[in-house]
């Protein structure tokens, strides 16, 4: 059944009173069962698992992955089955929209851990305790949701902006509930073989578990293990593997770069040669970048590279994002044309009595926010001046990031990020912690807000109740803390901030908050001659490839993001995220005919496919660590 939406003429014409009747009349879908019991707890108990998912993910690239979808056709599978088995009825259309509601608030709500809250422990080396990671990341997500409801209203039901993520969940809700249920139950086998695949291969790639089980079919993590043992492949005299330059079956990574797409995969290509193939040897030979000595033989790796690239690959990013931020001096006013709806002479709201009402924003935004100031004084030190600043910042920055995304789908975090620590740098010059943590409230709370205004466009697209999913965002919120801390306690963190970076989990995120910051506050003095050309020429290089993909309206879409990334992140994980798109890409070139099974699999099914690599093998992943750090030890 087509969604029922506006015509071009009626969003332009109608005001906001004549849609919302219209809505009310041919949309909403009055009492059936949205926020049930088992949608509340199918909700958080699989977003809890799939926000596993972006800490992984996030640790391995820095950036997080929508699981939205994948917790929709999760649920709908399960009460298929449950139905077809007589042990429970289906779930409803908006019981499956309330749900993915729940699953991706647990999923957004996790992003501090990787980026702002690492940044702030490695610089000062020291560990937040469990239960203040808990607090500071649920307020941040609590305040995202009492900002992101107000301007529903404008961004939503008035100006009827696409949130093309969002629009997309919605038509596959309605596509699996109203049409055959032989295209949902498809997608779902696709999710669920994947994701098996997946927890099988991840096994595998454990030497402990493998012996544990007396099985010799151990898949090596590194596949040029035998390369060595006949010939060492060098670069001016420095051996590829202590360059990251290595194939590797990071299958995870693989499928992270089929959701990016080949653009993205070639730009990160692109970054990882200039960085280990160039950069990194003549640093290594003209002593600026200094290895480990380990048994009388010098070790390099990652984290010394990374330790004299990532400057490079931050100025690329910092550039590359602010340009492309301000190249669009129309969209950020338009942002803040109109801040709530508009409504005209005797107009009403007759939607009062199943939107949220805002006076929960007018109070509620004042008491998080002092309780948030509160917290950053007295735990992270921030002067609480700094903390009253960044909560009334949060508004702007949120209407400029929400407006991106109602457009694009594309949130702007890495510039809001850079931004804001840009403005507390100036407001607050020479303090650190003050910077990452006063723009972590700023960043954070303004990009978890506009993600959330996305989750909400297929509740009004599907005819949902909006306080609904409200409540809905807040249970994910508990259910994501409840699963994401501990597991970045145990598994990441370990009780060592210096050792959140490594080959395996290089942290990108929280580097460069960490670098930016760094910067900010003692300047480029302290590096190294050949770092701080790096950095300047990377600064140019961002805003060089910024204006050549404008001027050329993105006929060139080499991405300066994605090539600054690859200088923060293993050559072998670039690789991999390149491997993936370069395959998926294939797929869509040769395999053309909508019948054949593989164009039914590999194109029409690029999400599911990915998604259920993705879970499937980062879930198992952490497992993994689990079982080997402390059970087979």
């Amino acid at each position: 059944m087509a969604i029922k939406q506006l015509s071009e003429e009626q969003i332009k014409e109608w005001s906001l009173e004549q849609k919302d009747k219209w809505w009310l009349e041919n949309v909403w879908k009055g009492d059936m069962p949205q926020l049930t019991v088992r949608s509340a707890i199918s909700g958080m108990l699989i977003g809890g698992i799939l926000s596993l998912t972006n800490l992984y993910v996030g640790a391995k690239t820095g950036w997080t992955l929508g699981v939205g979808i994948t917790s929709v056709i999760v649920a709908f599978a399960f009460f298929k089955l449950m139905s077809s088995m007589h042990l429970a009825k289906e779930f409803s259309v908006l019981e499956n929209n309330c749900m993915q509601s729940i699953a991706t608030a647990a999923g957004y709500m996790t992003a501090p851990m990787i980026s702002s809250l690492a940044a702030y422990m490695m610089i000062t080396e020291k560990v937040i305790p469990m239960q203040l990671t808990f607090v500071w990341i649920t307020l941040l997500a609590v305040l995202g949701v009492l900002f992101a409801f107000p301007l529903k209203k404008r961004f939503i039901n008035e100006e009827q902006h696409p949130f093309p993520e969002g629009k997309a969940a919605g038509v596959v809700m309605d596509a699996l509930h109203s049409g055959s249920s032989r295209e949902g139950v498809f997608k779902a086998v696709i999710l669920m073989v994947t994701g098996a695949l997946a927890v099988l291969l991840k096994i595998m790639q454990s030497q402990a578990i493998m012996a544990r089980m007396k099985i010799s079919l151990f898949v090596p993590e590194y596949l040029d293990g035998w390369i060595y043992r006949i010939w060492p492949l060098k670069i001016g005299g420095i051996e590829l593997r202590e360059l990251t330059i290595r194939p590797d079956t990071d299958f995870v990574m693989m499928a992270a770069g089929g959701l990016m797409g080949i653009h993205t995969g070639v730009s990160l290509m692109v970054g990882a040669c200039i960085n280990y193939f160039i950069l990194a040897p003549w640093m290594i030979n003209r002593g600026d970048i200094t290895g480990t000595v380990v048994g009388g033989t010098t070790h390099y790796g990652f984290t010394n590279i990374t330790m004299w690239a990532l400057w490079c690959g931050v100025a690329v990013m910092t550039t590359s994002s602010l340009y492309a931020f301000f190249s669009k001096p129309r969209m950020i006013l338009a942002s803040f044309s109109g801040l709530f709806s508009r409504k005209r002479p005797g107009e009403i709201d007759i939607l009062q009595h199943i939107e949220l009402p805002v006076a929960y924003s007018v109070v509620g935004v004042p008491i998080i926010g002092a309780v948030l100031v509160y917290v950053a004084h007295v735990y992270f030190g921030v002067e609480i001046l700094m903390g009253i600043i960044a909560i009334p910042l949060v508004f702007f920055f949120t209407l400029i990031a929400a407006h991106s995304t109602a457009l694009t789908s594309i949130t702007p975090t890495g510039a809001l990020g850079k931004l804001t620590q840009l403005t507390f740098g100036a407001l607050s010059p020479g303090n650190i912690t003050t910077n990452v943590m006063t723009a972590a409230i700023t960043g954070e709370v303004a990009s978890n807000a506009s993600n959330l205004l996305m989750d909400i466009k297929p509740g009004y697209m599907l005819g949902g109740k909006p306080r609904h999913q409200a409540i809905g965002h807040v249970l994910g919120i508990i259910a994501g803390a409840l699963v994401a801390v501990p597991v970045f306690y145990f598994v990441f963190l370990r009780g060592n901030p210096a050792g959140l970076i490594s080959e395996q989990y290089p942290m990108p995120g929280a580097s460069v908050w960490k670098a930016v910051a760094e910067v900010l506050t003692s300047g480029l003095s302290n590096l190294k001659e050949s770092a701080r050309w790096a950095a300047l020429i990377g600064a140019i290089l961002g805003i060089v490839l910024e204006a050549i993909k404008i001027k050329t309206k993105g006929r060139f879409w080499l991405s300066g993001v994605g090539i600054g990334l690859a200088f923060v992140i293993p050559f072998n994980t670039c690789f991999a995220m390149f491997i993936g798109s370069l395959v998926f890409w294939l797929c869509r070139r040769s395999m053309k005919d909508p019948s054949r099974l593989g164009h039914k699999v590999m194109v029409q099914n690029l999400e599911p496919v990915c998604a259920g690599l993705i879970a499937g093998g980062a879930i198992t992943g952490i497992i993994v660590i689990i079982l080997e750090t402390f059970v087979f030890v």
